[in-house]
């Protein structure tokens, strides 16, 4: 019985460490299984380099026929699970076919990696970069390693910036005008505006202001749209009369928002909006949706 466990053990054990680990800011990345691990982040155009350590189980050697490094990012659809469809792909080659008895180490570099598309966990999609590395062997079948990274993107404030002004009304019942201050929001920002009550004739029970994210995924037919209420924050609550103004200072940082993605890789978009909701006594509800642009500003240390 001992013979048939030791046969499905791995021949050997493969490390990853990056070159700059040390002083690499760590971020917490959501595996498949539920779990939460910290790995390091990068952004696009930054060198990947590290070392690779191949050690062979005590008593054991490792015939292969090469062993490689990947650097590749990935977009699955949860609905083609399984399917990855790789937007980036580079490989290092580490060793030509031999065997192994002791610990081995390779060095391996990718130099300014273009690395457009930022790490994504949807509801539908995920956007994921990993390292893999292969040991190819023959009739034993590879040894496969991987090492997630998360890749973040950071944009300059937008040089034109305007305040959203909007009105939205029901004949002769209400008519309300609303103002935010912009429409691009950094994911740390804070959301100031105001609401002008022109004409109240119905009685208005409470009005809250949600920021909701919409992420579609494929196209056509195959279209699948979600939208998540992340955010629900309440202006009023009780009656407004005529002339009343409202203010709204809404705080983004406890939120755990992502910069706007449109159209990425053909594959996915991810849109945010503000959408002032406004119950009256018969529990009616009048809603106005406008959409926003979130980016990442650099984070000063």
């Amino acid at each position: 019985m001992n013979y048939i466990i030791g046969a499905f053990k791995p021949a050997c054990n493969i490390s990853i460490t990056f070159g700059d680990g040390k002083s690499r800011k760590q971020v917490p990345l959501k595996k498949e299984n539920g779990q939460t691990v910290m790995v390091p982040l990068f952004q696009s155009q930054e060198n990947i380099a590290g070392k690779i350590s191949v050690e062979p189980v005590s008593g054991k050697k490792v015939e292969h026929n090469g062993i490689k490094v990947e650097l590749l990012g990935q977009i699955e659809m949860y609905f083609d699970r399984g399917n990855f469809y790789d937007f980036t792909s580079l490989v290092r080659e580490l060793d030509v076919p031999g065997e192994i008895y002791e610990r081995k180490t390779y060095p391996f570099e990718f130099s300014t990696v273009e690395m457009p598309y930022e790490t994504y966990n949807g509801v539908n999609v995920r956007l994921r970069y990993i390292l893999k590395i292969t040991i190819s062997r023959g009739y034993a079948g590879s040894i496969v390693e991987y090492q997630d990274f998360v890749v973040r993107n950071y944009s300059p404030p937008p040089s034109i910036n305007n305040s959203i002004k909007m009105e939205v009304g029901i004949e002769d019942c209400l008519h309300i005008e609303f103002e935010y201050n912009k429409s691009k929001y950094h994911l740390k920002d804070v959301i100031i505006g105001k609401i002008y009550f022109l004409l109240v004739r119905i009685k208005i029970k409470n009005m809250d202001l949600e920021i909701r994210r919409r992420e579609s995924t494929g196209s056509g037919a195959n279209t699948h749209v979600e939208t998540e209420t992340l955010a629900k924050f309440e202006l009023m609550d009780g009656a407004p009369v005529r002339g009343e103004s409202i203010p709204i200072r809404l705080f983004l940082s406890p939120y755990e928002l992502t910069p706007t993605y449109r159209n990425i890789n053909n594959k996915f978009s991810v849109k945010y909006y503000l959408n002032l909701v406004l119950v009256d006594e018969e529990d009616r509800r009048y809603f106005k949706q406008q959409e926003i642009t979130m980016f990442r500003l650099e984070e000063t240390s």
